[in-house]
């Protein structure tokens, strides 16, 4: 093939008669990367993954004769890729600050020796997916070697040796047809979703320590969620959290098209920060995809599948993996740039029409089941999405929440009065509640989905009261409303708000979660009986008490220190039983 013809990122080839649908090639003197998108007669047309200033017609495209492809084996783990998995530390030493063009590497370090424990004999039988070895990729990840997918048969050597790089052979497999050389890498194309045993709906959680997530918008293991909100409110802060926090076993961070500004945050602090639950550090489960703003448009559109077929290596091993994608928004935006370049037929503000196809094909790539291996891996997503203006109603927006879960949408007035996360409790959703309620009331406390479906509703009704009292004052509200107003500035400051800098609060526990909201609602079901009764609520919402249930969450960690803050309460809803002349606990007259 020859180049004919060059429009940005896509180049237009002639004498395309050998090439397939979307076979990567080299494209020019430069050897560009590129992949095959379009055939028509013997005329292809190819999305180069690099800068093509300079390229000319009439320069070679080489062929490859394999597709876009991820390669898969140890080494992933704690390394930082571009959109087509080149290790950016092997590109800075071959080019320094900035990449040069037509540059290759490894994606994974193949002079490295790994001790390998192999599992198989000779005359074992072996079949797609089943680990065959295993060995140490991080102090907080085994690596679990694979037999590729497509591979069944008889094994017929095994290598005795325990030492070994990532080309060496292992294990020789006799299938019907062939005979199979293992390797401890595969490669997989990134636009094929590998494969699971069965796929299941799930009722178990993913915890993340953050209450207004875990209370109040679940996510289960396996799930989808998306983090819309305009610039400044808090999307890559919250992704940072999740990635920190959540548990999963694998973290895949993919930086998709945002500034480098928000990438180098995230190289710079992921290495410093500690794995709470292993507490080494966090890129010893972390593999960072890191694609901003200013490289190469169609490397951002790759790099989202790069990443998930990272993500489903791992989930096949029996992990649970979390990926980040931050941000959507800035993907679509290169399908929209590349159609125009293709000069398709626009859609909606100029996306591509099939622009909700492919953001579906991305997030039915999550999912729990059982791996070919026997155990079970799952693959949730959380995608952050960035509307121009923070306008929701836009396309990539609204295509998103036709296939995701659950909704965290991010407010800025929230986030510009410094209320973090700035999840918005009435535009936010979850549809996982129903399956997940079951599993806090059992694991957690049984009356947890009772108290969480009491503080939503105080929460609701607080929007109402706060468009009154916006017009005609606090004042004209009778006093249980303005119980609901105060108890509900409680679960706004106490629970919904959580601060990513404090040690105490940046995780919070489900234990903790729950204490402080049983106390929060307790108090207001206390003090609505008083009220309803004649007790001033002048003489409930005393300073001290006040002040005490407002900083629990800083304040009280242990049962102790809770069971001590409930007797306080309690002593002073006595006093008040004995002020009015109440029988005790019914707040009714004498």
């Amino acid at each position: 093939m020859t180049v004919y013809q060059i429009n940005g990122p896509v180049v237009i080839a002639t004498g395309a008669t050998d090439t397939f649908l979307n076979e990567m090639v080299k494209v020019g003197n430069k050897k560009l990367t590129g992949e095959v998108i379009a055939i028509n007669g013997d005329m292809a047309t190819i999305q180069v993954y690099e800068e093509t200033s300079m390229l000319k017609p009439g320069e070679v495209i080489l062929p490859s004769g394999k597709m876009l492809s991820a390669v898969l084996g140890p080494g992933m783990i704690g390394n930082i890729y571009d959109g087509i998995q080149r290790p950016l530390k092997e590109l800075y030493s071959m080019s320094g600050d900035f990449i040069g063009r037509g540059l290759d590497a490894w994606p994974i370090d193949i002079q490295r020796i790994w001790d390998v424990q192999i599992f198989k004999d000779i005359g074992d039988k072996v079949s797609e997916g089943e680990i065959y070895a295993a060995l140490k990729e991080s102090p907080s990840i085994e690596h679990r070697l694979l037999v590729p997918q497509g591979v069944n048969g008889i094994v017929k050597s095994v290598e005795k040796s325990s030492r070994h790089k990532v080309t060496d052979t292992l294990m020789t497999v006799e299938t019907d047809e062939t005979t199979v050389e293992l390797k401890m890498y595969q490669e997989h194309p990134v636009r094929i979703p590998r494969k699971l045993k069965e796929q299941y709906s799930t009722n178990t959680p993913l915890i993340t320590g953050q209450r207004a997530i875990d209370i109040f918008f679940p996510i289960s293991k396996g799930g989808t969620a998306a983090i819309p909100g305009g610039f400044g409110t808090g999307k890559t802060m919250t992704q940072h959290q999740l990635a920190k926090w959540a548990d999963a076993d694998v973290i895949v961070y993919i930086g998709c098209g945002e500034r480098g500004n928000e990438m180098t945050e995230v190289l710079n602090d992921f290495p410093e920060l500690k794995d709470p639950k292993t507490n080494n550090s966090l890129m010893d489960r972390t593999v960072l995809i890191a694609n901003t703003s200013n490289m190469p448009v169609s490397a951002r559109e790759a790099s989202i599948y790069t990443g998930i077929t990272i993500a489903e290596y791992y989930r096949d091993m029996g992990y649970d993996v979390a990926v980040m994608a931050d941000s959507t928004s800035r993907w679509a935006e290169a399908l929209r740039e590349l159609s125009g370049r293709l000069e398709e037929m626009p859609a909606e503000e100029g996306y591509p029409s099939y622009l909700s196809s492919r953001i579906a094909q991305f997030y039915e790539r999550a999912g729990i089941g059982e791996t070919f291996s026997g155990k079970e891996g799952s693959i949730t997503i959380i995608g952050a999405v960035s509307p121009a203006g923070g306008d929701f109603s836009e396309p990539v927006t609204q295509n998103t929440k036709r296939y995701v879960k659950t909704f965290w949408g991010l407010d800025r007035n929230l986030a510009y009065s410094r209320h973090y996360p700035s999840i918005n409790w009435l535009t936010s959703y979850s549809e996982y509640l129903n399956e997940l309620d079951l599993w806090f009331d059992k694991n957690v406390d049984i009356r947890w989905s009772e108290y969480r479906k009491k503080a939503m509703s105080l929460l609701s009704e607080d929007d109402r009261l706060g468009r009154i009292i916006r017009i005609v004052g606090e004042s004209v509200l009778a006093d249980e409303q303005k119980i609901i107003v105060q108890v509900s500035s409680f679960l706004k400051v106490g629970i919904l708000q959580q601060n990513a800098f404090s040690a105490g609060d940046s995780f919070c526990s489900l234990k903790k979660q729950f204490r402080l909201l049983k106390t929060t609602i307790d108090f207001y079901n206390r003090s609505i009986v008083f009220i309803k009764n004649g007790v001033a609520i002048s003489a409930v919402l005393v300073a001290d008490i006040i002040s005490k249930v407002r900083r629990m969450k800083e304040d009280l960690n242990s049962d102790d220190e809770f069971d001590g803050l409930d007797k306080l309460i309690d002593e002073h809803f006595s006093k008040i039983e004995k002020t009015y002349n109440l029988i005790p606990q019914s707040g009714v007259k004498k």
